[in-house]
């Protein structure tokens, strides 16, 4: 188990007010204030740690016929829908929310070539509501396999307020490889060919890079 580098500015950041909170209740309070801030650091400290924990997972070997999960969570959407923004074609849809206690690190989860980048601004909705997926801000990745396309959309929700993606178009990515984060509760959504068979049942959790999504 590992902290993962997103989380430094948080964690500094952390530090600084519990220290500062500690200063003041000592300095200025009475005694059970100072037992009380002491409690509060430790409960903000913890909440940090654990949010940007980094667990060490044993990879599966690449296959080029499955989907791996991208993400952390439990499986909230399977339906067939139409993505509109780079595919523009009817497809599987599946989503996977991870809440604030959830391990928020994204994967790849095919090999191929990212052949489209696009982040979009948005609102902060829920990440369950219907409409964060397209009203959200949120990040567009597209891969381009050798058993067809695969779309997936980082959503941050009503607390997530940044989305990282290290992915560069034209960059080479392998199954499973680190490919960004969200900062606490989100969404992502995966886009697959009609033709793909599904893996996963609702309300289903998935960890990733451990569990198929589907078959390609």
């Amino acid at each position: 188990m590992t902290f993962h580098k997103e989380g430094y500015p948080t964690l500094i950041l952390t530090l600084i007010i519990s220290g500062l909170l500690l200063f003041l209740s000592k300095s200025f309070g009475p005694l059970w204030i100072y037992y009380l801030a002491v409690l509060l650091s430790l409960f903000l400290l913890i909440i940090v740690l654990q949010f940007f924990r980094s667990p060490t997972r044993k990879t599966k070997a690449e296959n080029l016929n499955q989907v791996l999960t991208p993400a952390d969570g439990k499986v909230v959407v399977i339906e067939k829908t139409f993505e509109p923004e780079f595919l523009k074609a009817e497809c599987w849809q599946v989503s996977v929310f991870m809440s604030p206690l959830n391990v928020h690190i994204n994967r790849n989860p095919v090999s191929g070539e990212v052949e489209y980048l696009k982040y979009h601004p948005g609102k902060y909705l829920v990440a369950w509501h219907p409409k964060s997926s397209t009203e959200n801000e949120r990040f567009t990745t597209s891969y381009n396999t050798l058993k067809g396309k695969v779309l997936i959309r980082q959503i941050a929700g009503a607390l997530a307020r940044r989305i990282v993606n290290n992915l560069k178009t034209g960059q080479t990515v392998t199954q499973s490889d680190e490919m960004g984060f969200i900062k606490f509760g989100s969404r992502v959504d995966i886009f697959l060919p009609l033709s793909a068979t599904i893996k996963v049942k609702m309300d289903q959790m998935v960890k990733s890079p451990i569990d198929v999504i589907a078959e390609l």
